[in-house]
């Protein structure tokens, strides 16, 4: 599975005119599930995610994780993540992960999330969404895990 994370002040979803999740400082995550994708990397990945060390200690060095600050998780499912890009001008989406099965792994990986975290909110799969944020820093990561 695949995530794009970014440090922010805030982030927000909407669809069709409709806030539907919204976070102040925190993470805004764009997940993705690619098509050998099981419950374990998804796992792995938050595992991953929740201890991932993005934001600033007393010095200023970035020692504190998303749970360290009690800060909000945006989760929004992002299938484009996935794309291979490596030939011609227009991607292939064949690594990513079939409808059913990245809808099923994004939904895993929000409750999974709920459960380990305080303030999970998400976008909508398969919606045409509205994503703003302003990014802090900017700080922006890409997280992968592997098949094991």
């Amino acid at each position: 599975m695949i995530a794009l994370l970014q440090r922010v002040t805030e982030a927000k979803v909407v669809v069709d005119g409709n806030t539907i999740g919204a976070i102040n400082a925190g993470l805004m995550v764009l997940v993705c599930a690619e098509r050998e994708d099981t419950e374990k990397q998804a796992d792995d990945l938050l595992k991953k995610l929740l201890a991932y060390r993005v934001f600033s200690d007393d010095a200023g060095k970035m020692n504190r994780s998303v749970a360290d600050v009690q800060g909000g998780l945006l989760l929004v499912p992002q299938f484009t993540l996935a794309a291979d890009t490596n030939s011609g001008t227009r991607p292939s989406f064949t690594p990513a992960a079939p409808p059913e099965l990245g809808r099923q792994l994004f939904d895993y990986f929000v409750a999974q999330a709920r459960s380990k975290h305080v303030q999970v909110e998400t976008g909508s799969f398969g919606a045409d969404m509205k994503v703003s944020l302003t990014n802090d820093g900017p700080v922006t990561f890409w997280l992968k895990t592997k098949m094991s």
